[in-house]
């Protein structure tokens, strides 16, 4: 073969090469344009609810499915002659603190008042009831006399001096309350919210316990408005944790509008209506929800008497329109479009409101979100944004749209719900995740010794906190998922909490509700 020839075999051989390598980068490309996979919204809501049990104080039932715990927090109050064993520890440590965990109790009612039935359709019914009431029987035992109410369990500057599984504690277990000498409207006004709307979750399987429940509630109620002062005040272990920078009054309403749904006494409705501008339900125009500041909530709440009975509460309408008007500045920021204040994006999409847990503020709109496009849909409304009106299909959208960037549909293709999906964060920091199990590696582990040993590893944690909302990425959608990041990697009770409604509310959308199917082009198309 001569010369010539043989160069004209190897230019042929390299054109072929060439072309195969430009055939294998377009198939590439095309695989990595695809649409990722519709998320499985039955999926998460059930991780969601696994995640409180490992949230768990006090002794573990037979039924516990998070087998890596155990019994902890099994002397709680016994220094104050209390027991106070039992309910949640807040996130990644292992204190109780009373406000948080009222909060929990309170929004994972709201769900399953808003959302029960999808709960129960997807098999969940029974896991959500024993998520609420593991919380309400706590708090039964810590509001031991009409106005005292035990606020927290253990010292958070000892407790983030160590790094130990919530079963190996040595750190201070001591017990504060709030009475008529010390009071705590904030914390007082939250239990109220949280055991009347359990009281409406249990009406019908539990009707004694619902009684029992709403009996607290309205004593809790009495002792937070009669008494009124700043929780942190009184249990100043509280105030580097949990803070109340909003004050009391928000919760006062918040709890005046759950006694009357629970009630249906026109006592607690003429509360919040009498104190609308006093307590600044009708003034205060604010961008974001959160365990500290409600007003959001309670303005949302209110606007759904007015659209679900508007003849009932014909007489009020004038002051439930202006709460309206509040929760529309709300919703109407969180759909960026008000003329003035609205809620930023991160280039992804995400809500952005602040850089610490950020999202407990993602998880806590698309429930609102989700909620306030149902009444609007049963009301036949809309939302006015300026002179824009928005319908209920835009509120369910951008809800679905924060709710799909938690599960993946993210610029890290990524999930934020620990557990969930093929890649999520594997460095949660918290301490009894991050350390061997009890039930199997019993060796105690010392104050100072897991930190030593665990905390600064970059392993993952030896133990999944399943359903676990973390933090979440900043706002420009980057995340490092490292145990010392607490800002990000750090999960809390209240971010779950709000996320379980929504995800209810979107799992519909698997079963075909309103024509949506559970193809993620044919829910974006017709939301």
């Amino acid at each position: 073969m001569n010369t010539a020839m043989l160069a004209f075999l190897r230019r042929r051989r390299s054109a072929l090469l060439l072309l195969l390598l430009l055939l294998l980068f377009f198939t590439l490309a095309t695989v990595s344009r695809s649409e990722p996979q519709p998320p499985d919204y039955g999926d998460a809501l059930a991780k969601s609810l696994l995640y409180f049990e490992s949230q768990r104080s006090g002794r573990l039932p037979h039924n516990q499915h998070v087998a890596w715990r155990d019994h902890s927090g099994l002397t709680d109050g016994l220094e104050q002659g209390v027991d106070l064993v039992g309910g949640y520890y807040d996130a990644g440590d292992n204190v109780k603190f009373g406000l948080p965990m009222a909060f929990t109790i309170t929004m994972l009612s709201w769900g399953v008042i808003e959302y029960g039935q999808q709960i129960a359709g997807a098999g969940e019914l029974a896991r959500a009831l024993e998520a609420i009431k593991w919380g309400t029987d706590y708090f039964i035992k810590a509001h031991t006399h009409p106005n005292v109410l035990w606020a927290q369990v253990g010292d958070g500057d000892t407790d983030h001096y160590c790094w130990q599984r919530p079963e190996d504690m040595t750190t201070s277990r001591q017990a504060y309350k709030v009475d008529e000498n010390n009071p705590g409207s904030e914390i007082a006004g939250e239990t109220a919210a949280a055991m009347a709307a359990a009281s409406i979750v249990f009406r019908e399987t539990n009707p004694h316990y619902s009684h029992l429940l709403l009996h607290h509630a309205q004593q809790l109620f009495e002792f937070g408005d009669k008494r009124r002062g700043k929780y942190d005040a009184s249990v100043a272990a509280a105030k580097g944790y949990y803070p109340s920078v909003s004050g009391y009054n928000d919760e006062l309403l918040w709890a005046a509008l759950w006694l009357y749904k629970a009630t249906d006494s026109v006592g607690y409705l003429s509360y919040a209506l009498d104190n609308a501008v006093l307590l600044g339900g009708i003034t205060w125009a604010i961008a974001e929800f959160s365990w500290d500041i409600k007003f959001a909530g309670v303005q949302i709440l209110a606007s759904m008497l007015l659209m679900d009975d508007g003849a009932k509460h014909e007489p009020h309408r004038r002051i439930l329109e202006r709460y309206r008007s509040k929760a529309e500045h709300y919703l109407c920021a969180c759909l960026n479009k008000n003329n003035g204040t609205n809620v930023r994006r991160t280039p992804g999409g995400l809500l952005y409101v602040r850089k610490w847990n950020n999202m407990q503020y993602v998880s806590g709109a698309a429930f609102l979100l989700s909620a306030y496009s149902d009444h609007l849909r049963a009301a036949n409304q809309t939302l006015g944004c300026g002179r824009e009106r928005v319908g209920p299909r835009e509120l369910l959208r951008l809800a679905k749209s924060q709710v799909d960037y938690i599960l993946g549909d993210n610029p890290r293709g990524a999930s934020y719900l620990v557990g969930y999906g093929d890649k999520y964060p594997q460095r949660v920091h918290h301490r009894g995740a991050s350390i061997p199990p009890y039930r199997k590696s019993k060796g105690f582990i010392g104050c100072m010794q897991g930190y030593y040993d665990w905390f600064g590893r970059r392993d993952p944690n030896p133990n999944v906190l399943v359903g676990a909302l973390v933090g979440g990425p900043d706002d420009m959608d980057r995340f490092r998922d490292e145990r010392k990041n607490f800002m990000q990697t750090e999960a809390c009770t209240y971010n779950t909490a709000t996320l379980v409604g929504a995800l209810a509310r979107l799992s519909s959308l698997e079963l075909g509700d309103e024509g949506v199917n559970s193809s993620n082009r044919s829910s974006r198309a017709l939301i």
